[in-house]
């Protein structure tokens, strides 16, 4: 969930020569193709795994990295790109274990190669710096936000860049270990599960394990004077940190996840992840809460219906994601909807009566001139009719074909592409596959042309 709620060119480092390159190498391109965000994510390889090792200091906002990245080449590459901001500088790269030529330029890292098709490879980025946010096309701020006591480290859509480089685009997801180091007073916290931790001298060194796929932009290390928690409660590992400043409301947090996730799990299949929980830090000029992979990021102590929203992300958005941003909504109107649902089960509102309520807005309203399945560019991703017209979506093709039919859609869906990519168009053709209904014209109506639809 993103809704609100209530580069300059660097230095060219020149090493040894890398081996001959094959005539056929190219260039693997600077950014993955995306309309709404071009420059984001790159071509010619497929990241598998990040191992990033942080040694971070709150005080001075002082971050040394290595990141170690296992990847294989989907072209013959004569160079390829990692995206980092040039506000971190690189000290060194290796590519297979040999010095490689490197430059940043923007958020570019580009680095010499000479890799055939197919072949798996390595490389290792050094790189420190003083690392910041950036700010959104829609004014909000993401990546690395500091706080009063460390960092509140949300990363969609784009602020994964400002911390660790790699393949920053949805479609290129990976597995991660993350071993960060802080002083002992602090406490880093990021997602899967809590692997080790262990002192030496003033400095805590925390290592976690996300071994299911992840796009970067759900990966978090978030830092803090945390009070962390890691138990099981039902059937779950449950690892929650708390800011002191919210700990009086939050004594329940870990306990809250488990009635959430065996009503969502009824309704939508297994739990896709390990372990789950949450970060409640103390972040009022954040404005928001991110589905961070098996741990979201919430800047306070998150509400019922909150905590519902972020939790079916986990499963819609986390462990399926679109293929592309303009399919947003099918992150935001799912875990909208599940965010009904769990009000109905609660008896606060019930599904029906939510619907009714978004459907009420004038027909004249602006929020009928957005269409989810394409909101116009990134400035609208987190803007109310992707959130509510999508959730609105599926309450509509529910009613058509019936709440089995419904129910083994959203279950299909997020089995079929477990910590995998999909889009609207593979939405749209399970749904009518699984219903043995036509339901052109209702997607065209709700997803994809602008104004009130028709009851």
């Amino acid at each position: 969930m993103k809704r609100l709620l209530a580069l300059a060119a660097a230095a060219f480092i020149s090493l040894p020569l890398a081996p001959a390159i094959a005539l056929d190498a190219q260039p693997g391109a600077p950014g993955a193709g995306d309309p709404y965000f071009p420059d984001q994510g790159n071509g010619g390889y497929d990241a598998g795994h990040y191992d990033l090792t942080l040694d971070y200091d709150p005080s001075s906002n002082r971050l040394a990295g290595v990141a170690r990245i296992s990847a294989r080449a989907t072209q013959a590459l004569s160079r390829f790109d990692l995206d980092l901001v040039s506000t971190l500088t690189v000290r060194s790269v290796t590519l297979n274990g040999r010095p490689a030529a490197f430059s940043q330029s923007g958020s570019e890292l580009v680095i010499t190669s000479a890799l055939h098709p197919g072949r798996d490879f390595s490389v290792e980025v050094r790189y420190d710096g003083r690392p910041t946010h950036v700010v959104d096309p829609d004014g909000s701020r993401d990546g690395w936000i500091r706080t009063s006591d460390g960092v509140f480290n949300a990363n969609e859509p784009q602020g994964a860049m400002t911390w660790y480089p790699g393949n920053h685009h949805m479609s290129d997801k990976a597995t991660y270990r993350f071993s960060v180091t802080v002083p002992s007073t602090r406490v880093a916290v990021a997602n899967g599960d809590l692997v080790s931790k262990a002192s030496k001298g003033d400095r805590t060194t925390y290592v976690w394990d996300s071994r299911e796929p992840m796009a970067s932009y759900l990966a978090t290390v978030s830092i803090g004077k945390f009070q962390l928690t890691d138990t099981r409660v039902g059937g779950y590992r449950v690892i929650t940190a708390v800011d002191p400043k919210l700990a009086d409301g939050a004594k329940d947090f870990a306990e809250r996840h488990a009635p959430v996730l065996d009503y969502f799990s009824s309704l939508f299949g297994p739990y896709p992840f390990s372990s789950t929980g949450g970060i409640a830090d103390h972040a009022p000029e954040v404005g928001y809460a991110l589905e961070a992979q098996s741990r979201p990021v919430y800047p306070r102590v998150p509400s019922e219906s909150l905590l519902a929203h972020e939790l079916a992300h986990q499963w819609f958005g986390d462990s399926v994601t679109p293929a592309l941003w303009r399919d947003i909504w099918l992150n935001e109107g799912f875990a909208t909807y599940a965010q009904w649902l769990w009000s109905d089960k609660q008896g606060t509102s019930t599904v029906q009566s939510s619907f009714d309520n978004a459907y009420a807005r004038a027909a004249d309203d602006e929020f009928w001139q957005t269409p989810p399945a394409d909101p116009g560019g990134p400035a609208g991703l987190f803007h109310d009719p992707v959130y509510d017209r999508g959730a609105m979506t599926l309450h509509v093709l529910r009613r058509t074909v019936g709440d089995d039919a419904f129910f083994r859609i959203l279950r299909t869906w997020a089995s079929d592409h477990k910590y995998g990519n999909a889009d609207t168009a593979a939405f749209i053709a399970l749904s009518e596959r699984v219903s043995g209904k036509q339901l052109d014209s209702l997607f065209d109506a709700w997803l994809f042309k602008p104004g009130k639809p028709s009851l």
